[in-house]
């Protein structure tokens, strides 16, 4: 089982913590870290845009990021959300089996 860093932006700190609460007490996430503060540019419809926003950092693992996606656009008010997926190379053995555990399916 892959440790996965995802990446996701909410435009306030309402629709930030809501999507970090579902997702660590649904066991999607074993852990959610808010960063305020950071400014995105972008296109969006033909449009350059500047916006403050809050990026999570969502720890998880490959086996339940399916279910994490699907989470996160039925909450995020964006149409269209940022959501990507790193994996983790390495890390410290006992917290990547902490994350895992903690996103553990019960059965």
């Amino acid at each position: 089982m892959s440790v996965l860093l995802c990446l996701c932006t909410c435009p306030d700190e309402a629709s930030a913590r809501a999507i970090a609460d579902a997702l660590v007490e649904e066991r999607l996430a074993a852990c959610v870290s808010e960063l305020p503060g950071i400014r995105s540019t972008y296109r969006w419809e033909g449009q350059l845009t500047h916006d403050r926003e809050i990026q999570l950092l969502i720890k998880t693992t490959d086996a339940r990021l399916e279910a994490l996606t699907s989470r996160v656009v039925a909450l995020h008010p964006y149409e269209l959300p940022e959501l990507l997926a790193v994996e983790a190379n390495g890390g410290l053995a006992p917290y990547l089996a902490w994350v895992a555990e903690q996103t553990r399916i019960d059965d």
